[in-house]
């Protein structure tokens, strides 16, 4: 059974695993975490029957998700 990863707050803020997205985002998205991979924690996004993501706020407004486990404390 998978462990799951601990969750971070909402308002607090991360940063994204550049290593563990790379080959799943667009790529406008990887050059804009590249400049700045920071982002503040909007809300939770259940993504299939065992996981959970967060949703992430960046400095342009911009928002994503990325899996709890591709996220690492700011």
């Amino acid at each position: 059974m998978p462990q799951a990863a601990a969750l971070n707050r909402i308002g607090s803020t991360v940063k994204v695993n550049l290593d563990k997205v790379r080959d799943r985002i667009p790529s406008k998205l990887l050059n804009q975490l590249t400049d700045n991979p920071r982002g503040k924690v909007l809300d939770y996004k259940m993504t299939d029957g065992y996981g959970i993501g967060l949703i992430l706020k960046f400095s342009d407004g911009s928002t994503s998700w990325f899996f709890a486990e591709e996220i690492n404390r700011a």
